[in-house]
């Protein structure tokens, strides 16, 4: 009888190792959390050993309407896969707003259906880790401010797959 409890306690500690591992391959499967925004590799997730791809590898897009902003505008920012990368799914995303002459976090982000904000730092990020193949996102200026903003931040292919330090570019306008 004690052999088979002990077979058990083996078993039971095996199951709950299993499911912190899970836990922790899982990453943040409903975003990234608030404090990303000033933790020391700011802007990027802290999935343990896994860093930040190189640029040049980077299959995706992140593509604003406008970088002028007035009071109260309101600006598209998207995600995608480049031209070339066009079934290239993604997990996850963090944005921030950043004013292009203080680099202060700016505006706030209009929430929407599986994204979640972050309005401490102008942020948005992902509410769910189902595979996406774009996002439409909505920044709305500050009401009492004009200028210049831009959009940084991660796109994430997978936990250990992901592109930070992102910087959108903008759409251009047809003349």
């Amino acid at each position: 009888m004690a052999n088979r409890c002990w077979n058990c306690q083996r078993w039971l500690a095996s199951v709950l190792l299993l499911l912190q591992l899970l836990g922790n391959g899982l990453g943040f499967p409903d975003g990234a959390p608030a404090d990303t925004c000033v933790k020391q590799r700011a802007n990027q997730p802290n999935h343990g050993k896994a860093r930040t791809q190189p640029a040049q590898t980077n299959p995706f897009e992140v593509v604003a309407s406008a970088q002028n902003y007035h009071p109260g505008q309101q600006i598209s920012v998207v995600i995608y896969p480049q031209q070339q990368h066009q079934s290239t799914t993604f997990r996850g995303f963090f944005l921030q707003a950043r004013d292009a002459s203080s680099n202060e976090w700016i505006g706030e982000w209009v929430q929407s259906d599986n994204t979640k904000t972050i309005p401490e730092c102008s942020a948005i990020t992902h509410s769910d880790n189902r595979d996406k193949l774009g996002a439409k996102l909505i920044w709305k200026a500050p009401q009492n401010k004009r200028g210049n903003v831009y959009f940084t931040g991660t796109v994430l292919k997978d936990y250990g797959n992901f592109w930070s330090d992102i910087v959108g570019k903008v759409q251009t306008q047809p003349e």
